[in-house]
């Protein structure tokens, strides 16, 4: 039966494919507090609320459960959203349902990229949905959908719905999600965010924040929320008069049910008033991309924001205010020397930054990065989208023995239960949470407590270490106690990853 003929009643089974073992999957964390993922798949919640009310709709999320033939067949399109990372296993969505005849509709970061690489997808809605995909409801009601739906506009975000969470198994995930922009003002080359949203933030105004929060903590939800913007100051302006006060009034008068976290750049140490309005409100984690401890490295990938500056400094401000300062860094450089590789693990020991994200640089397409790159004609294979499994999909500067090997030395040190616990010791030893982040964690993390000491405490390789980070932080500084608890699991989760990397133990 046509979908034109059935009235206004269409049925949408939304698809969140597979993402593969990874560093930020957590994977070996989650079972330490009997979760599935780390965190909904928040643009396809988005998408959902976009589609007309009078619209059937169901969302299958394959990282914490499973996509059956029942499932495909109930609905008449199946649509698929996802990053680089879920590549494989989006096109095993896309050709399951081709075999069952079932139209797909395909979006999001991977498909928007790269669409030529997906002919099995029936339609292909791109770039921001707020634009192209209210063209595609219009086409499907008039029963004539066509196969490509693009645009160079940019989303309006006052005017985008609340998620709908009602779709969601919250049970499943460790973390809620919320954006509240969309672009950054800087110019990475390396980064594909201002390719795909542009220099210029767009924002959420106060009462849409405080409407999804609202709507979070109506269904249920206590614990932590992930500002995933690609750079939360984007405006600070803004953030500092208007969303921090409302957001800071809405936690009090709620008795503070979430822990917020978020990705920022640097020059947020810049700045005392946002630093203190941020912890003040509720934040306890924030991802800076540092890249390089290589000044000429910063230069050549245009991270302006993170040169001539003492970065270890800027990072040790912003842990003394209450925040924990998670850390990316890039190796492979045209101008990183041989001496990236132990400038690196100094850096990251130095600084006190526990979690660590090492990669090895890739060229996505659309950034200039990748343009250059194709002029030079140094492309050899398609991005995998795991930067951290030592693929390279271009020829580098450097030998490429010397820095698949200096890579795997990186992530073996730095993650090996010696130097990892020396660094979470450091960084506890500064670390100031506030009192609400103290109560907080200490309740939710006894579970996970219970089960690390049989794991780490008992069975593991690092037990001595984790007895003597525990012992230490009950005997000297028992308010971070449970981030010390949380640490141990993070690190059995990393060392878990890079193990296929691990060096000689006579190293």
């Amino acid at each position: 039966m046509g979908i034109a003929r059935k009235a206004h009643i269409v049925k949408i089974l939304l698809v969140y494919p597979k993402q593969p073992e990874t560093f930020w999957s957590f994977k070996y964390a989650l079972k330490f507090i009997s979760r599935k993922a780390p965190s909904p798949p928040l643009g396809l919640l988005t998408v959902a609320a976009l589609l007309p009310q009078t619209w059937e709709k169901r969302l299958v999320d394959l990282n914490v459960e499973p996509l059956r033939d029942r499932d495909l067949r109930w609905a008449d399109y199946v649509f698929v959203s996802a990053m680089s990372i879920q590549r494989e296993s989006a096109k095993e969505v896309l050709a399951r349902c081709r075999q069952l005849g079932i139209k797909t509709v395909a979006g999001g970061p991977l498909f928007t990229t790269s669409p030529e690489q997906f002919p099995e997808a029936d339609h292909l809605v791109l770039n921001e949905a707020e634009i192209t995909l209210p063209e595609f409801v219009r086409d499907v009601a008039a029963g004539r959908p066509a196969p490509l739906y693009r645009t160079d506009q940019k989303a309006d975000l006052s005017r985008t719905p609340l998620p709908q969470w009602d779709l969601v198994k919250m049970k499943k995930y460790a973390v809620m999600t919320l954006q509240y922009s969309r672009g950054c003002p800087f110019n990475c080359d390396f980064c594909d965010i201002t390719a795909l949203y542009g220099h210029r933030p767009r924002l959420k105004d106060q009462a849409q924040i405080i409407a999804e929060l609202d709507h979070l903590h109506r269904h249920g939800w206590r614990g932590d929320v992930f500002f995933v913007d690609d750079n939360f100051i984007g405006n600070k302006v803004q953030l500092t008069r208007h969303i921090l006060p409302a957001m800071d009034a809405w936690m009090r008068q709620k008795g503070r049910p979430f822990n917020f976290f978020t990705q920022a750049s640097i020059n947020l140490a810049d700045d005392d008033e946002l630093l203190t309005q941020m912890v003040k409100t509720g934040f306890s984690t924030v991802f800076v991309g540092i890249e390089s401890a290589h000044e000429d490295s910063l230069n050549e990938c245009s991270k302006t924001q993170n040169t001539q500056r003492d970065m270890i400094a800027s990072i040790q401000k912003c842990q003394r205010a209450g925040l924990q300062v998670q850390g990316g860094f890039i190796i492979g450089f045209d101008n990183d020397p041989v001496t990236i590789f132990d400038k690196t693990i100094q850096f990251i020991q130095s600084s006190g930054i526990v979690t660590a994200m090492v990669g090895l640089l890739n060229a996505v397409k659309g950034t200039k990065l990748y343009q250059r790159l194709d002029r030079e004609q140094r492309l050899i294979q398609t991005l995998s989208g795991d930067n951290t499994d030592c693929s390279i999909n271009f020829i580098p500067k450097m030998n490429y023995d010397t820095l698949i090997a200096g890579y795997k030395r990186i992530v073996s040190k730095i993650y090996s239960p010696q130097f990892y616990y020396a660094r979470v010791k450091a960084f506890l030893k500064s670390y100031q949470p506030s009192p609400q982040q103290r109560r907080r964690f200490q309740v939710n993390a006894l579970g996970a407590f219970l089960k690390s000491i049989w794991h780490l405490g008992i069975l593991g390789q690092e037990r001595l270490h984790y007895w003597r980070l525990l012992t230490w932080s009950l005997l000297r500084r028992p308010s971070v106690f449970s981030q010390a608890v949380t640490f141990s699991i993070f690190g059995f989760h990393f060392r878990k990853i890079f193990e296929k990397f691990a060096e000689p133990a006579s190293s």
